[in-house]
């Protein structure tokens, strides 16, 4: 499904992190992994050759490790600003998934999640794993944990029942299809869109479009619960994430606002589906 995909990598000790996770997208039929370094220089510069030769050890360094997962690895180091050069190397590669960080420090680049992985996710218009990291204190800096990905565990997918969210589901029938998720349908109600003559009415067909989504599900293999709340959506889809045992999330960009947010401060990976294919 994701046979070869793209990882953004500032060369920082987070970006280890993430590369150290990504065993668990062998499940999901990785095999190939583009390992890329963006410059972020505006206009060409006598210090590119002079920055391209620092970062070829790191960048040497983190493709064995990828290696050493079983993937095949090639480096690109791109000199332009991270999502325009992201955007031309996905296009390029034929790459079907960008990786992304969501926190920790950075030695030259705003790669994580940001203002710039927003801009990333926007452009490229292919799927986004956003991969949360760990961060603590050590002798006065923060030291990132090591990451854990299993996109075969449990997951929590909110829909709204747009077109994209309709477009999400497509993709998690298929990683279901592969690994067998146990699967929860989450959908909310906006506060501000509930009256006490509509809700019954709204609850109603939201059960009928959860459970024709479930029995879609469980016939190819899922355990599937459904829940429906009412409040503001992600802010009740964070609180799920905080309470239920999920090993990440899958949600479409049909709100940037929401599904960015649920991105930022999730604690578990989080699947971005772009609203354009």
């Amino acid at each position: 499904m994701f046979s070869r995909i793209l990882v953004a990598t500032d060369l920082s000790e987070a970006s280890d992190c993430v590369i150290g996770s990504l065993g668990a997208l062998q499940d999901l039929g990785t095999r190939e992994i583009v390992l890329i370094h963006c410059l972020n220089l505006c206009e060409p510069s006598i210090v590119k050759n002079e920055l391209k030769n620092l970062a070829e050890p790191y960048l040497a360094r983190q493709a064995d490790a990828l290696d050493r997962q079983g993937f095949e690895t090639t480096i690109e180091v791109a000199s332009g600003p991270s999502p325009r050069e992201i955007s031309r190397i996905v296009d390029e590669k034929e790459c079907s998934l960008v990786v992304i960080g969501s926190h920790g420090e950075t030695k030259s680049s705003q790669i994580l999640m940001g203002s710039e992985a927003r801009k990333i996710i926007n452009s490229v218009h292919k799927p986004a794993l956003v991969v949360r990291l760990q961060l603590r204190q050590e002798k006065g800096r923060a030291v990132c944990e090591t990451c854990r990905m299993n996109l075969s565990g449990p997951v929590l997918f909110p829909t709204d029942f747009s077109a994209i969210a309709e477009r999400a589901f497509n993709y998690l029938r298929k990683i279901v299809s592969e690994v067998s998720n146990d699967v929860t349908l989450l959908h909310v109600q906006e506060q501000s869109h509930i009256d006490k003559e509509s809700f019954e009415d709204r609850n109603r067909i939201a059960q009928e479009r959860l459970s024709k989504m479930k029995t879609e599900l469980e016939a190819i293999g899922a355990r599937v619960e459904i829940e429906q709340t009412v409040g503001m959506p992600a802010r009740e889809i964070l609180s799920r994430v905080k309470e239920g045992n999920f090993s990440w999330v899958a949600i479409g960009c049909q709100d940037p606002d929401i599904s960015h947010k649920v991105a930022s401060q999730s604690q578990i990976p989080v699947l971005l589906i772009p609203a354009k294919p």
